[in-house]
């Protein structure tokens, strides 16, 4: 089966990321790429690393046809007031804007400050991290996309959190320029944004919401600060649990929950400089790496996730979800292993 899959506004990071990803997924066909300040313009005008590669020009989004898959990479708020437009286009979309991401209204006025244009679609999404929504996402056809931040939070506390281990948790999230996005804003100016490690949500940031939706109500907060690397998330959790646990034992509660997922791997060695999850050991791919040790003085758990944000904190999980949705191997083309070094 061959599937034609387009993109709404695809100069950005993501919708690079896309374009990389289906390029070299065996089942898919590029139908058609939006922009409309590079109408006209091909591929690689914003995206040089895919120059040669055959792929179709911008065209205005006006001109946009059917499709099987329509992914849309625009601004936050801008996908939910046109959804039901899209989805006449395309028997699936994938929104990778957080206009999807949660369920219930009352939770996106709370978190977005400002009332979902689209509740009837809000209602009908799939949320699009097959670690803890692959039953709803088969066969769906609308799927949000996922916060990074909270894809990296979810993946290292989603074994205590179904075990329920979790007293309180603090989430320390370093994260790379590329999640600004594209476009410039005073935070992410290069003299501004280089060579420091600035913290810009001390407490109460948005992608909380995601955790708790998927993982329940839990005494959690996070810190996100952003560091001098471009591609990347690392969250740090430094969980209080319920009970105190050994390192043994710990790895059995981690091997039970996650041994079953394609995509995340456990890195919790004893030594080496390898030991523990990093952010440059996954760039480009769609792993994540999940590790934990702990405080043997306090008993407090320290658990990691080290994710790319652009593949495995976004279009990766998109392109996995897909994948699911149509009912094809969830791998499928995203093979990739990440870079080394990088």
């Amino acid at each position: 089966m061959t599937f034609r899959a387009s993109i709404v506004g695809a100069t950005g990071f993501t919708g690079g990321e896309l374009l990389r990803l289906l390029h070299t997924h065996p089942d898919a066909e590029v139908a058609q790429i939006t922009s409309r300040s590079q109408a006209g313009k091909p591929a690689h005008r914003a995206h040089p690393n895919l120059r040669g590669c055959g792929l179709p020009p911008f065209v205005d989004p006006d001109s946009l046809e059917a499709c099987d898959v329509l992914f849309l990479c625009m601004p936050h708020g801008e996908a939910a007031g046109k959804i039901d437009r899209y989805r006449s286009l395309a028997k699936t979309v994938i929104d990778l804007s957080a206009d999807f991401r949660l369920r219930e209204p009352e939770d996106y006025a709370q978190w977005y400050e400002q009332e979902h244009p689209s509740p009837h679609a809000l209602a009908e999404a799939a949320y699009g991290l097959p670690e803890v929504a692959r039953e709803s996402i088969r066969g769906a056809s609308l799927i949000s996309g996922v916060g990074c931040n909270a894809t990296a939070m979810t993946l290292a506390l989603l074994p205590l959190a179904r075990a329920g281990l979790v007293a309180r948790a603090i989430a320390d999230v370093k994260v790379g320029s590329s999640e600004a996005g594209v476009s410039a804003n005073p935070g992410s100016n290069h003299a501004v944004r280089g060579r420091t490690v600035r913290t810009y949500s001390p407490s109460g940031h948005r992608h909380l919401a995601e955790v708790f939706q998927s993982l329940g109500e839990l005494d959690l907060d996070a810190t996100i600060s952003a560091v001098d690397m471009v591609r990347g998330v690392l969250c740090t959790m430094h969980i209080t649990p319920t009970e105190r646990l050994d390192h043994r034992a710990l790895w059995k509660i981690y091997q039970d929950a996650l041994r079953d997922e394609p995509f995340v791997r456990i890195v919790a060695e004893r030594n080496g400089p390898n030991r523990l999850p990093d952010p440059r050991v996954v760039v480009g791919s769609n792993f994540a790496d999940v590790g934990f040790t702990i405080d043997e003085r306090s008993g407090r758990i320290i658990a990691l996730c080290a994710i790319d944000n652009l593949v495995k904190g976004s279009a990766g999980s998109a392109i996995q979800s897909m994948n699911i949705a149509l009912g094809l191997e969830e791998t499928t083309g995203l093979g990739f292993p990440g870079l080394h070094p990088a």
